[in-house]
């Protein structure tokens, strides 16, 4: 058969487990399952069994349960109060006013975090019933917030940059440092599109609810403290080379700990329920790495990613319409898979072409992060339209078509990546 015809009938395969609500790990395991039966003469046991061992015990990923544990502490505690009570001051002024405390907030929570489900719920508990109750427009605080929890994938540390640095066996700590530049960049253009907005319809923001004096700020900017020293603990320990992104997951998930226990919060309650909240989504996420490592395994042996790549070449495609395309694809593949979902599926497939094209791997993980922001803002499968619907009771529709402003501010931070590399490249290049 054709490759053409091979990589359609495994995803009509793929597409048909799934849509019986199989799991995706268990989904990803069968479609590598048969296609080794189907298309190569390979004993699928053994290759299953010592890949599934191999993906599952590298030292590399243990960072990932540590980073989504000191994410689902710091859900449980007063963060998301005090960065308000912390921002709020100081976002009077600018047109727009406290609508800047989702971008913000979802700006400082997503440095240490990594997820961009919990830093939209986490800022979406504290903004939401605040800015209602101050009158602000429904449409622009949901948009608002729903665009800017994706920032939880860009800014450091981030969930998918860890897989997808173990999947294509790409320095994460580079990754990291790569995406502050873009993450910050993006942040700038959601505030812009705020800013923007609020201009063109003044008499739809309310009056400022409180003037307060210079150090009177100061005084509110305390309440930021932890934030910021869990993010110079963190990030600042990987760039300084003190330790690597799995240590630093680990003194972010002590310093966590030491916040929650100085705030008050912590108990033997919300630590089991942190811990078990945790190993749930470690282990969904392994289970689906697991899975595409075998499918990986599998399609090297049917040559599919080769043949792919060389019908690719032939086509011709010079690197801006070759990004143009996979952004489609990206964007199109949003509507049906979750972010972790959609790297570990393609890179066995994409690598190759990537490669071959001269792109550096790790600007290309930034664009993979970027694009998979989109879809956790595109229905019916983005995960932040579910997180935001749970917390507003609006339709998915309509979040999704308040958030759409913000999809677009992505694809043209896409373009601008595209166009200007070094911002991705310049700062990991300085930290060599």
């Amino acid at each position: 058969m054709q490759s053409i015809e091979v990589a359609g009938l495994l995803i009509a395969l793929m597409f048909a487990i799934l849509g019986s609500g199989v799991w995706i790990g268990l989904a990803l395991l069968a479609t590598g399952w048969l296609a080794m039966e189907l298309f190569t003469a390979r004993p699928v046991g053994p290759a299953m069994v010592t890949t599934i061992w191999g993906s599952s015990s590298s030292w590399t990923l243990t960072a990932l349960p540590m980073f989504i544990w000191m994410g689902e502490i710091l859900f449980r505690t007063r963060l998301s109060q005090d960065l308000f009570r912390g921002l709020a001051p100081w976002m009077q002024r600018l047109p727009g006013r406290l609508l800047h405390t989702n971008v913000i907030g979802c700006t400082i929570f997503a440095a240490i975090s990594g997820s961009s489900a919990a830093t939209c719920a986490t800022i979406g508990k504290m903004s939401i019933p605040e800015l209602r109750k101050r009158g602000y427009p429904e449409s622009m605080i949901v948009g608002s917030l729903a665009g800017s929890g994706t920032l939880g994938l860009l800014i450091p540390p981030s969930l998918i940059m860890i897989v997808y640095g173990v999947q294509t066996n790409t320095s994460i700590a580079q990754l990291f440092i790569a995406g502050v530049i873009p993450g910050l960049g993006l942040a700038l253009l959601f505030m812009g599109w705020v800013v923007g907005w609020s201009v063109f319809n003044a008499d739809r923001i309310p009056p400022a609810d409180m003037e307060m004096t210079f150090v009177e700020k100061l005084l509110a900017a305390r309440h930021l403290i932890p934030a910021v020293a869990l993010i110079v603990i963190v990030l600042g320990s990987i760039y300084a080379g003190i330790a690597t992104a799995t240590e630093a997951a680990a003194v972010g998930v002590t310093g966590a700990l030491i916040v929650s226990t100085v705030q008050g919060d912590m108990n033997w309650k919300v630590f089991q329920e942190s811990l078990m909240g945790a190993t749930r989504l470690s282990c969904m996420i392994a289970l689906i790495l697991a899975g595409a490592s075998f499918l990986t395994l599998a399609m090297g042996f049917t040559g599919l990613p080769r043949q792919l790549a060389e019908w690719i070449d032939q086509l011709n495609l010079g690197p801006g319409m070759l990004i143009l395309i996979l952004t489609i694809f990206y964007a199109i593949l949003g509507c049906f898979l979750d972010g972790i979902s959609m790297v570990v599926l393609t890179m066995a497939v994409v690598m190759p072409t990537i490669e071959r094209a001269g792109f550096d791997l790790v600007w290309f993980g930034i664009f993979v992060v970027i694009v998979v922001e989109m879809a956790q803002i595109t229905p019916p499968v983005g995960f932040n339209l579910f997180v935001l619907q749970g917390m507003t009771g609006h339709q998915i529709t309509y979040i999704g078509w308040v958030a759409f402003p913000f999809f677009l501010l992505m694809c043209a931070m896409v373009a601008l990546l595209y166009f200007v590399p070094e911002l991705a490249l310049w700062l990991p290049k300085k930290m060599i």
